[in-house]
């Protein structure tokens, strides 16, 4: 069976708190790409695989011009709910298709948390470079392939039946992304890698069983 066959519907379904979710995970991310942004006012920028929005929002307020794409029709409806999301261009996509942008489109190309559900990462970061213009960077996160060896991967506890939903994910490794990103022609200018200390934990308990081991992976690239 496809492990990624019910990713979108595992979505739908978790619109409806991955706002309110409180995933340690998007705690430790966060601050990493905003970090990595810089200065980006007016700057053409494509969130790939938006959810509900946290990226799209940051990039809006930071001045930059957004375009933001996912496949599941309800994390957009709850993008398109926040204050100010009319001036985001949301845009129902399978990012497993060929994206509809044209070539060198964008300044900025950001991808939160996404990689797991990718089946061919090369045609994935083979569209960034394409949409990106020369010299244009990209930030791509991902859950931390180590966490894997852990039997954990992207989920929710559904709130009508209390079961935990995993979308589905496939257990990509780090040489896998980062040949991914050489054969597509992207320089990689920085790779971090996050754990969580016993300060987060604290305020994020989910993350208690996690110390000191690699949770997140995040790519700074350039076209």
């Amino acid at each position: 069976m496809d492990p990624l066959v019910n990713v979108r519907h595992g979505y739908n379904l978790w619109s409806k708190v991955y706002d309110h979710d409180r995933n340690p995970l998007i705690a430790l991310e966060d601050p990493v790409v905003r970090g990595a942004l810089g200065e980006i006012r007016g700057l053409r920028a494509l969130d790939v695989g938006c959810g509900t929005g946290r990226h799209s929002m940051s990039l809006l307020a930071a001045g930059a011009e957004v375009t933001a794409i996912d496949f599941s029709e309800g994390m957009l409806a709850e993008a398109r709910r926040k204050s100010d999301a009319a001036q985001i261009n949301f845009i129902v996509h399978d990012l497993h298709h060929a994206w509809p942008f044209q070539s060198a489109a964008f300044d900025l190309v950001v991808s939160g948390l996404v990689l797991e559900h990718i089946a061919d990462l090369e045609a994935f970061f083979g569209e960034i470079r394409r949409v990106l213009r020369p010299g244009g960077r990209a930030i791509v996160s991902a859950m931390h392939p180590a966490m894997f060896l852990r039997e954990t991967q992207a989920g929710f506890l559904d709130p009508v039946t209390g079961k935990k939903i995993k979308p589905g994910s496939l257990p990509h490794s780090i040489s896998a992304f980062v040949m991914a990103a050489i054969r597509a022609r992207l320089d990689i200018v920085e790779l971090t890698e996050r754990a969580a200390d016993d300060d987060f934990a604290t305020s994020y308990p989910r993350a208690a069983r996690y110390v000191n081991w690699p949770m997140l992976l995040v790519f700074v690239l350039r076209a």
